[in-house]
């Protein structure tokens, strides 16, 4: 079992920046790739960010290439989402989960997930 906690969401303008947590807790934390996933009121959650065990493999969403950073911490059992250059269409709830192995982009291949934290971004 894994326990993923994220934080760090909030209001901000169009063009600003936020950064997301993942903590995780349970089993060895290097032994998952994590991912970051979003789900906006009415629409599918769909994937954003995912990145390898060891952090040397990161793969984005074409929505957020350039502008969002995926990284993880395997000391601090964390994973991070840093967010710039904003835009109103970013706003959903943001969710980090992580799985042993297979794609990066189906939900379903993940097996743990967070609870999500909300990322508003006003225009």
């Amino acid at each position: 079992q894994v326990q993923l906690v994220e934080s760090g969401g909030g209001l901000v303008q169009a063009g600003g920046s936020l950064r997301l947590s993942c903590a995780a807790s349970g089993r060895t934390f290097s032994s998952y790739r994590m991912g970051w996933f979003r789900q906006a009121p009415g629409k599918e959650r769909e994937f954003v960010a995912a990145i390898s065990w060891s952090g040397g493999s990161t793969h984005y969403a074409d929505s957020v290439k350039g502008r969002f950073t995926i990284s993880r911490d395997n000391a601090r059992n964390t994973a991070y989402l840093q967010m710039s250059s904003l835009k109103p269409e970013d706003t959903a709830v943001y969710y980090c989960a992580a799985q042993p192995g297979g794609s990066y982009y189906p939900r379903s291949r993940y097996d743990y997930w967070g609870q999500g934290t909300q990322v508003t971004v006003s225009s």
